[in-house]
Order: C-alpha cells, then sequence, then structure tokens
C-alpha cells in the first residue's frame, strides 16, 4: 500500500495538532503563541480615566503578613491579577517580570493571586520569576474588580486607572516604558 503525499502531509499535521493536547510540546507552543498574540495595552484618554474608589484594601504580602494597598496612595502603581494554573497569565508574567525588574524601586507593583502560598511558590521557582508575591484576601473589599483573571490595572499617582487591561498583554515594551516613564516623573 503506497500513501500519497498529501496523505502524509496530512498525517503529518494531525500529529502537530495532535500533540499540542497531549505532550508537554503543546503546553509551551500554546504559551508562545500567548505571547506572540500580547500586544502593549491601550491607554485610556486622560479625559475617560476614572479614579480608584479607595485604597483601603487589606492584602497579604509574601510572608503572608497583611498590609493595607493605603501604603501605595501617591505612587505609581501596577495591578496583576494571575493564577498559577491559567495558561494566559503563565505566558504574560514573562514581560510582567522584565517591567519589574526595569521599574522596580520607581513604582510599587502588585502581582496578585487568590492561590495558596506552596503552589505559588513552587511555579515561581520553576520560571524564575522574582517580582514580589501578593495574595489576595477573599471576601475583602477592593477597588478593583478581580473577577477577570489575568488582569492588570495602572495607577497614576493620583488614583487614576491610565491602563485597564482584560487578558493577556505585553508590559515589556517601549510605549509602555514611554507611559510609566513619564508617569513617574509626574
Amino acid at each position: 500500500m503506497k500513501i500519497s503525499k498529501k496523505t502524509a502531509l496530512n498525517i503529518v499535521l494531525i500529529l502537530f495538532i495532535l500533540s499540542f493536547f497531549v505532550t508537554p510540546l503543546g503546553h509551551y507552543g500554546k504559551i508562545f503563541l500567548n505571547r506572540i498574540l500580547a500586544f502593549s495595552p491601550p491607554v485610556i484618554e486622560q479625559s475617560q480615566r476614572q479614579a480608584i474608589a479607595d485604597y483601603d484594601w487589606k492584602l497579604k504580602d509574601g510572608e503572608w503578613n497583611i498590609f493595607n494597598f493605603e501604603k501605595s496612595k501617591g505612587n505609581v502603581v501596577f495591578i496583576n491579577l494571575w493564577a498559577s494554573w491559567r495558561l494566559p497569565s503563565e505566558a504574560e508574567l514573562g514581560s510582567v517580570q522584565e517591567l519589574y525588574d526595569r521599574y522596580k524601586g520607581k513604582m510599587d507593583f502588585y502581582i496578585i493571586t487568590n492561590e495558596n502560598r506552596p503552589p505559588v511558590e513552587a511555579f515561581m521557582e520553576e520560571h524564575g520569576f522574582t517580582f514580589p508575591v501578593t495574595y489576595l484576601i477573599i471576601g475583602e473589599k477592593m477597588p478593583i474588580d478581580a473577577q477577570k483573571v489575568p488582569s492588570s490595572y495602572l495607577i497614576d499617582r493620583s488614583g487614576h486607572i491610565v491602563i485597564h487591561q482584560k487578558g493577556i498583554a505585553d508590559w515589556s515594551n517601549r510605549k509602555l516604558y514611554k507611559v510609566l516613564d513619564t508617569l513617574i516623573e509626574e
């Protein structure tokens, strides 16, 4: 039995597609595709920006100590809501790490999850992420919508939301750096 070239190509294509569902190649391929399809988040026009309602928001730091978001009042703040089990979050966090490396000490970072510490710590170590993890306290009032993961906010010094991105974005690009440099200098 002789297989035609077209049939052989179809079999190879089907095997390649199946590899995305049953092999580690598929996991890394999906992450790669998410990163390629992630673009710089849109900046909200100044006249359309809304201020967050309240800075009184309790969170937990990496050591599980409770603190208040109010300590960031008057600072430029980046908030990213993520989950280690969500593939889009995993794809996005590489650019969040680059953003953190570039701007740590110049602005406040809240990379927030509602998971327990052990799986988060394992995930961070596996991927080599060094940004500080903040833990959400379920049931605590929040000045932002934490329903969609991943999603992110960039807040200026006066508390106005400059960027609200639902879903994955590229947080490491010149366009965003220019916006951040301007906000930090204000």
